[in-house]
């Protein structure tokens, strides 16, 4: 699991799943860090920092509200609630859960209010949440309706 070391809430929530009991092991990494680069060199290091993001053992990416829904299954008190977030009634409250961190993370990170994700959803402490369609592959932004 990557994890941003200049953010209190990250740092937080790192030493949390670390103390919990683990039935998948949990190896916390300092994101964008050299170590993360020499474990992951085709990860897009930049966008680990922005959103929550962890690598199973068979390469597999997730980020966002999957990878915290990983991180609950990889713990022994928390595989339940993991199963239960990954349905479609329970996905609504795991975005909330990252959308939520990730303000209180804008708020109090060193580097800035800004805060951004791959899909559009942008946090900016002085305006509060927007989202921007999708940038289509030529650099405009989709048409309006």
């Amino acid at each position: 699991m990557l994890y941003d070391p200049d953010c209190p809430l990250c740092a937080f929530v790192r030493d949390w799943l670390t103390r919990q009991r683990q039935l998948v092991p949990l190896v916390p990494v300092p994101a964008g860090s050299a170590e993360a680069r020499r474990r992951f060199p085709e990860l897009d290091h930049d966008a680990t920092l922005r959103d929550i993001t962890c690598v199973g053992d068979g390469g597999q990416v997730y980020r966002g509200a999957a990878a915290w829904i990983v991180c609950l299954w990889a713990l022994a008190a928390h595989r339940a609630t993991a199963h239960r977030l990954a349905t479609p009634a329970g996905a609504p409250l795991a975005r909330a859960a990252v959308l939520a961190a990730a303000k209180y993370r804008a708020a109090h990170h060193p580097t800035g209010p800004a805060w951004e994700r791959a899909d559009g959803w942008t946090y900016d402490r002085a305006r509060g949440w927007s989202y921007v369609p999708e940038r289509r592959a030529g650099g405009g932004r989709p048409a309006p309706g």
